[in-house]
């Protein structure tokens, strides 16, 4: 954690240069430190969604996240177009116990409540189930595979 460029900030991804940041913190953990196939980490998804990005004072960027929301995310959400979809959470490994994920999962469902959305859905990785749950998510149906990885459903609801 030393070397971080203290404060951060976290805000909706705008423009190429954003994006290609958010895109490069997701390859650096999905695939270079989880094993993610490349070729399934970016998908369709990615250019209706609003991403979120965290950056440290020197433009650094530490984590970034996603939301789903809207017409064509029906299979992500169970078919309610009130509730938004977060995926695709990452925070780079030197930022990792700064607070960055909360920031940023914050800051996504700043966005769905923007959006007027009821809540948020998300698939977490097993092993992030007591982080989300500290932040309000409850887990509901069974364990699924997911690029090889056990994950569950949770949902947030966004009127508290």
């Amino acid at each position: 954690m030393t070397g971080i460029p203290l404060p951060y900030t976290t805000r909706t991804a705008v423009g190429e240069q954003d994006r290609a940041a958010c895109f490069q913190v997701r390859k650096d953990v999905f695939v270079g430190e989880q094993n993610v196939p490349e070729e399934i980490e970016y998908d369709a998804y990615d250019a209706d969604a609003v991403h979120v990005i965290a950056v440290a004072a020197d433009g650094t960027a530490l984590g970034t996240g996603r939301l789903l929301h809207g017409p064509g995310t029906e299979s992500r959400t169970g078919g309610d177009l009130t509730v938004g979809s977060l995926g695709r959470l990452a925070v780079t490994s030197g930022a990792r116990g700064l607070g960055v994920g909360v920031a940023l999962v914050r800051a996504i469902e700043d966005a769905g409540r923007e959006l007027g959305l009821a809540a948020v859905d998300l698939h977490a990785q097993t092993h992030a189930l007591g982080f989300y749950e500290r932040l309000g998510y409850v887990a509901y149906g069974p364990e699924f595979p997911d690029a090889g990885i056990a994950h569950r459903a949770m949902r947030r609801t966004l009127n508290d």
